[in-house]
């Protein structure tokens, strides 16, 4: 059964009155269970405010969402997100930031300490559990962020622009390692990225938004084989799809 439901969603901000502003308009989309999606667009085409709205944030003006036929309405801890801004807290450890979710839920601690050693080795912060934040580079406290975010067991995992403040190097490093996870997990995946390199290297699926109001121009298949190498960046393919996005984001 698709795990979520895009169904003629339309949003505009202050609608009924002189300032209002449409960002989405007349949005269809199906994602799959366990699928990787990206969406892609110029800058205020709307796809941040559609996947907060996915996760629950606030609700479109028009149209609806739905999880597994569930009408979305706030958030919940079935639709976890992952911001491009750090989202650690400081006064916690690593590893408690891991279980922080689990916790709340009243997990024991023989649990906890089995989602902290588990998520911190997927994440690639074994050896780092009891560290501070302020002790962590960038895309340490990036890792801490989605291992979170895992360790909740959400059914759909959202992400904006999760790698965006990163170097090229590390962003590379953390789109591996999130394909890593996520071969494990089978979680759905929503992905919103401006960097077309990146939605070509990790998604299933792309879909591709006009400028604002956003609607959807394009959804191209992605067919890379999976496990996704650093060698496919330079093929044929890979570069035939990123000239193919580029060419319909440029017009």
């Amino acid at each position: 059964m698709p795990e979520i439901i895009v169904d003629h969603l339309t949003h505009t901000f202050g609608k009924g009155t002189p300032d209002a502003l449409t960002v989405l308009d007349d949005i269809n989309l199906t994602f799959e269970s366990g699928s990787f999606n990206a969406i892609v667009g110029t800058s205020g085409c709307g796809k941040s405010t559609l996947l907060k709205m996915m996760a629950g944030l606030f609700d479109p003006s028009d149209g609806r969402m739905t999880l597994d036929g569930d009408v979305i309405r706030g958030t919940d801890r079935r639709r976890g997100m992952v911001f491009q801004q750090d989202a650690v807290f400081p006064w916690m450890t690593v590893a408690k930031n891991i279980s922080y979710g689990p916790r709340l839920r009243g997990a024991g601690r023989a649990e906890q300490r089995e989602i902290e050693a588990k998520w911190t080795e997927m994440v690639g912060l074994k050896g780092f559990e009891d560290r501070w934040p302020r002790e962590l580079s960038g895309g340490m406290r990036k890792r801490v962020d989605i291992g979170r975010v895992y360790a909740n067991d959400p059914d759909v995992l959202l992400m904006d622009e999760p790698f965006g403040a990163l170097d090229a190097q590390t962003k590379e490093r953390m789109q591996s390692d999130l394909l890593a996870a996520w071969a494990q997990s089978r979680k759905t995946v929503v992905f919103v990225t401006h960097d077309l390199e990146e939605a070509i290297f990790l998604a299933d699926r792309i879909v591709v938004m006009s400028a604002r109001p956003g609607r959807i121009r394009h959804i191209e298949q992605v067919s890379l084989p999976r496990p996704r190498t650093d060698e496919m960046r330079l093929t044929d393919e890979f570069i035939q799809v990123k000239r193919r996005l580029w060419e319909m984001l440029d017009h």
